[in-house]
């Protein structure tokens, strides 16, 4: 597990031995089954997910009902806005799939960062590189038909169609289940012709 890690820091800057040995030391890997609820709506957490194997999903919950607003795949991260801003969560983060995860706070990238400076560098990459994609798939999302979105969603994140249950799918192309069931037969009609 620590491999998968390296794998992909490695892309972004190279690590010596003693590097490693101190994200190992850290003791971040955890693992997660299906289901595990990892941030309540009106928790406080200083806790950072980092996605090496399964899915996460950020969701809220309005008058009783789930709003999926995203899915954390392999080599994604998420930290809850309560983590920077010290208030409770306003939204859920469960664990779709089985999940193997590191978890960090704020203190271990203080400590991380002043011992070495290259991982306050790869942070901010990483830091950047998810704000341009947010804000394009917000854009995306709030101009595009939910046909549309279905198909973007097939282009850029086909995993996500074999690994979500239809009702998530569905609330996050912000539309109901029976919605997404017509949306798909029309699309595969129109592929028929």
């Amino acid at each position: 597990m620590h491999d998968i890690l390296f794998d992909f820091i490695s892309k972004y800057v190279s690590l010596t031995e003693n590097e490693k040995n101190a994200i190992v030391s850290l003791d971040v890997f955890r693992s997660f089954k299906k289901g595990t609820i990892l941030l309540r709506e009106g928790e406080n957490s200083k806790d950072g997910y980092f996605v090496l194997k399964g899915c996460l999903r950020t969701y809220y919950l309005i008058d009783g009902e789930e709003k999926t607003t995203a899915f954390y795949t392999e080599m994604e991260g998420i930290t809850p806005h309560s983590v920077i801003n010290n208030t409770p969560s306003k939204y859920n983060i469960v664990c779709v799939e089985d999940s193997l995860v590191t978890v960090a706070n704020p203190e271990m990238e203080v400590e991380m960062f002043t011992k070495f400076p290259k991982f306050e560098t790869l942070c901010r990459i990483l830091s950047e590189e998810l704000l341009a994609k947010k804000q394009i798939d917000f854009d995306q999302f709030k101009t595009s038909s939910p046909e549309q979105r279905y198909l973007n969603l097939l282009q850029n994140r086909p995993d996500l169609i074999q690994r979500i249950p239809q009702y998530q799918l569905a609330s996050y192309l912000g539309i109901k289940p029976q919605s997404l069931s017509r949306l798909r037969a029309r699309i595969l009609e129109k592929n028929k012709s």
